[in-house]
């Protein structure tokens, strides 16, 4: 009973905090300070409320998959009511920082314009870089596997390489294959070749001796050797290079855009918004990419988890 009235103690603050937010004027702090008690006591509230959830999934294991998505969804809710009641109630102007109402307005009323930029930039420059970037470093680690020579040259250059900053290749690249995706492709593939190399090739030379001397007591080919006994040994290695490429080529691909890009494009958007101080544009831009990124991230993630539910991390949290 008595969780019961906290709980709705909880949620009716956190209401009233929205209510003020959508009801008041822009200013509502400037003019009454002691306003922002509310967005406190508010803040407490969604602070109970998630420590009453994180408890809930330790005593209900069975709710648990129900109850953990609720628990970054009203995090999250409660950084965007803040984020709103700080930019209404203070009157911030939005070339500084844009109240997320503006934001989501401006990306329901320009979904075109960011589905053709998404479409230039995701659909052709990430993913043929991100394909081609992977694919050229996971063949070239298995000829190093191999070859001591390439080992030994390639390693040292992979490091120098990730060295090299991606906003003085940019303005190479585009020199050498035109304004169009293609340019930003390679930049990607340059930015996503070593990581994938260098882990790959990591996993391949991690194989387990005894596993080694098995398939070479059963007699097994070459193909048979590595299908059977290396690969499944390098894909948590793999993973992690397709994971960590994944947000690399994304990146990659809007500074690019930066030096050079037809019209079109998250680059091409958010630097042509930023210079006609259309800010709502350009965090909408940003919501994109976010997103996007999050979705490929999350992807390779299940990915992952469908593939090595054999191995030792998975089925060690799979226990809990």
């Amino acid at each position: 009973m008595l969780n019961y009235f906290a709980s709705s103690l909880h949620l009716g603050l956190i209401a009233l905090q929205l209510v003020l937010v959508t009801s008041a004027e822009a200013g509502f702090y400037q003019r009454s300070p002691s306003l922002i008690l509310l967005l406190l006591m508010s803040f407490y509230a969604v602070a109970a409320l998630l420590n009453q959830l994180t408890q809930l999934c330790s005593s209900q294991p069975n709710q648990a998959r129900y109850i953990k998505p609720l628990i970054p969804t009203i995090f999250a809710f409660m950084l965007i009511l803040a984020w709103q009641s700080i930019v209404e109630g203070y009157a911030i102007s939005p070339v500084l920082l844009p109240a997320p109402s503006s934001i989501f307005d401006a990306l329901i009323n320009n979904l075109p314009i960011l589905w053709a930029d998404f479409r230039q930039t995701y659909l052709k420059a990430v993913l043929a870089g991100y394909l081609l970037g992977c694919a050229s470093g996971f063949l070239m680690a298995q000829w190093a596997v191999k070859s001591a020579f390439l080992r030994q040259g390639l390693v040292p250059l992979g490091n120098f390489m990730s060295a090299i900053p991606i906003v003085g290749i940019a303005p190479i690249m585009v020199m050498w294959f035109g304004f169009d995706w293609q340019s930003k492709a390679a930049v990607i593939v340059v930015m996503t070749f070593f990581p994938m190399f260098i882990n790959t090739l990591t996993g391949l030379q991690s194989t387990d001796a005894l596993h080694k001397d098995l398939m070479h007591t059963y007699a097994a080919s070459k193909s048979q050797t590595f299908f059977k006994s290396q690969l499944p040994q390098a894909l948590p290695f793999i993973f992690n290079a397709l994971k960590l490429n994944s947000t690399l080529a994304l990146i990659g691909a809007i500074v690019a855009e930066f030096f050079g890009t037809p019209i079109v494009g998250m680059g091409f958007r958010i630097s042509t918004e930023v210079g006609r101080m259309n800010m709502d544009m350009v965090w909408a831009t940003i919501v994109v990419a976010a997103v996007a990124g999050s979705l490929s991230y999350g992807a390779l993630a299940l990915l992952e988890k469908s593939l090595l539910f054999w191995h030792p991390s998975f089925r060690g949290n799979n226990k809990h």
